[in-house]
């Protein structure tokens, strides 16, 4: 389910790319160091990945799992081997375009309530955010909103795309998320016998 939950998110991410409409903040910072730097956009999310997991250690003392290395790992190797199959066509069109985005943004989330369910360990960059959470005594919202302003910003600097599908992403990805991690909870709960889902625990 984890594995999976990343090469879907991944399929999403690439959906997203592909529309050419802006993409989430922290793709934003891979695809403009990739652009500057050259290497894939894949292996930029490794490297700022690996970079966030030692980063929230210094902060905040917060140990690396496997869980967060098999993110970093898999998401980022995902996201190379569907873009280097150039399955997703580039689409001129708008509204053909807002489709392929929004579909995109659907597959993405379903990808994440997937990986996160089994409960393995958060992703580097969400480590990062309870880091900086811990360290400051801010709210993770205040937190997330913050970061990912500033890689926002470095990303756009880097010549990392920035549109409308980026401030879609933003306003649409919690809420879509709050959805789908008790759908695959339950699923494995039901399936699997493993977990409960959130809104029985929080009952």
């Amino acid at each position: 389910m984890f594995v999976l939950g990343l090469f879907i998110g991944a399929l999403g991410c690439v959906l997203a790319i592909k529309a050419n409409l802006g993409v989430a903040p922290w793709d934003t910072f891979h695809i403009g160091l990739q652009k500057t730097f050259g290497l894939t956009i894949g292996i930029w999310s490794q490297i700022v990945g690996l970079a966030v997991i030692f980063s929230s250690y210094l902060i905040a003392k917060i140990k690396p799992t496997f869980g967060m290395f098999l993110n970093m790992v898999c998401f980022g190797s995902f996201l190379d081997f569907i873009l280097w199959l150039d399955v997703v066509p580039e689409l001129t069109s708008l509204w053909s375009q807002l489709a392929m985005f929004l579909l995109g943004l659907v597959v993405m989330n379903i990808g994440i309530g997937m990986y996160l369910s089994p409960r393995l360990g958060a992703g580097p960059r969400d480590s990062f955010m309870l880091a900086m959470n811990e360290r400051l005594g801010w709210s993770i919202q205040k937190v997330r909103l913050i970061i990912e302003v500033t890689v926002l910003i470095a990303g756009a600097a880097l010549g990392g795309p920035v549109s409308i599908g980026t401030v879609l992403i933003a306003l649409l990805t919690g809420p879509m998320i709050q959805r789908t991690i008790p759908f695959w909870q339950s699923v494995m709960k039901k399936q699997y016998g493993l977990l409960e889902p959130i809104e029985r625990r929080a009952s």
